[in-house]
C-alpha cells in the first residue's frame, strides 16, 4: 500500500467530512487508505462517519486522547509505505497527495516531507520552521520576530517557492516514510496538544533523517479546527508543551529558561492588552481576558514526568 491517511478529529463533523471528500476525490492512483481516530467526539462525528465513509478506518476513544496518541492508535494499525498526518480542518487539492508519495519514492534518505500548504484566503502557509530554541523564543516575547528577516523561527522571508531542508514541518500536513518511523518510534504520548511534531521531527534529524518542505501545491489548513474550543487553554498547552520539549532534550535548566521566558511572554501580553482597556480601547478587552486567564492557569503548564516516547 502506497499511503496511509492518518486523522485525529475532536467534535468537528464538519470539517472532516469535508476534508474527507477531498481526501478521497485526491487519491488518484494511489493505493491508499485511510484512518480516522474520534477521541470521544460528541457531535454526531462518528454517525456521520459510519454513514457517509464507510470505506474509513475508524478507530473509536473512549475519551480524549490528545494528538500524539490519537495519531498514535491508527499508526500502529497503518499498512502504507508511507503515512500522513492531517487535520480535519484541511482540503486537499489536486494530484498533491500521488506527486507527494512519488517525491518521497525518489529521495530515499527523507524522512519526512511537508507539501505547500495555503491559507484560506489562498496565501501561502508558513508550514514549517525551525526548532523553537530558546533564542527564538526570547525574539518572540519581545515583538522581535514581527519583523520577516528576523523571524528565523518560522522563516517568514521565504516565499516558500523552493524545495528547503527543515527542522520542523507541520503535523496538519506531513508525510513521514514508515522506515523512518520504525526507526525512530511514534510520538511521544506525553504530549498532549502541542509539541508533539516538533519533538517527532526532532527524533528523526537525530536519526540522520532529511525533513524538506517541497512546493508541491496544496493542502489548504483553516487553523480552526478542535483547537478552537480550547479558549486560553490553548496557550496553556502550548506553554506546557514547548516546555515540555526544552525540559526534554535539554534538561532541566532548559525546561526552566523556556517556561520563563513563555511565562514573561503570556504577562507582558497581559499587561499590555489590560493598559489598553484601561485607556478604553474596547477592541482589547477581550485579548486582555485571555491573556489574564492564560496567567493565572501558568502553574498549570509546568509539565510533569509522566510518558515517554510511544513505540
Amino acid at each position: 500500500m502506497d499511503l496511509s491517511i492518518v486523522i485525529v478529529n475532536w467534535n468537528t463533523e464538519g470539517l472532516l467530512r469535508d476534508c474527507l471528500h477531498t481526501v478521497l476525490a485526491g487519491l488518484g492512483p494511489l493505493e491508499a487508505e485511510v484512518l480516522v481516530v474520534d477521541n470521544a467526539s460528541t457531535d454526531g462525528s462518528v454517525p456521520m462517519l459510519r454513514a457517509e465513509f464507510p470505506g474509513v478506518r475508524l478507530f473509536e476513544s473512549a475519551r480524549n486522547l490528545g494528538f500524539a496518541a490519537g495519531n498514535n492508535v491508527a499508526l500502529r494499525e497503518a499498512r502504507g509505505r508511507h503515512v500522513m498526518l492531517l487535520n480535519t480542518d484541511t482540503l486537499v487539492h489536486g494530484d498533491v497527495l500521488p506527486k507527494a508519495v512519488a517525491w518521497l519514492d525518489a529521495h530515499p534518505r527523507v524522512g519526512v516531507m511537508g507539501p505547500k500548504v495555503l491559507n484560506t484566503g489562498g496565501t501561502v502557509q508558513p508550514s514549517c520552521s525551525a526548532f523553537p530554541s530558546l533564542k527564538f523564543l526570547s525574539m518572540q516575547t519581545l515583538g522581535l520576530t514581527r519583523i520577516a528577516r528576523l523571524d528565523g523561527y518560522r522563516m517568514t522571508g521565504w516565499d516558500r517557492s523552493s524545495e528547503r531542508r527543515v527542522d520542523v514541518i507541520s503535523g496538519a500536513a506531513m508525510i513521514i516514510r514508515r522506515a523512518a518511523m520504525e526507526e525512530v518510534g511514534l510520538l511521544d504520548e506525553a504530549f498532549f496538544f502541542y509539541g508533539e511534531e516538533t519533538d517527532w521531527c526532532h527524533r528523526f534529524a537525530r536519526a540522520g533523517w532529511a525533513l524538506v518542505y517541497v512546493p508541491i501545491p496544496a493542502i489548504t489548513h483553516f487553523g480552526n479546527g478542535s483547537a478552537a474550543r480550547l479558549d486560553h487553554r490553548r496557550d496553556v498547552l502550548m506553554t506546557e508543551g514547548t516546555t515540555r520539549l526544552h525540559r526534554k532534550h535539554g534538561g532541566l535548566a532548559a525546561g526552566l529558561a523556556c517556561y520563563g521566558i513563555l511565562s514573561l511572554h503570556n504577562i507582558s501580553r497581559a499587561g499590555f492588552w489590560s493598559a489598553l482597556r484601561l485607556m478604553g480601547r474596547k477592541s482589547a478587552a477581550a485579548r486582555a481576558r485571555h491573556f489574564r486567564s492564560v496567567v493565572a492557569d501558568l502553574r498549570q503548564a509546568w509539565p510533569g514526568v509522566a510518558g515517554g516516547t510511544a513505540r
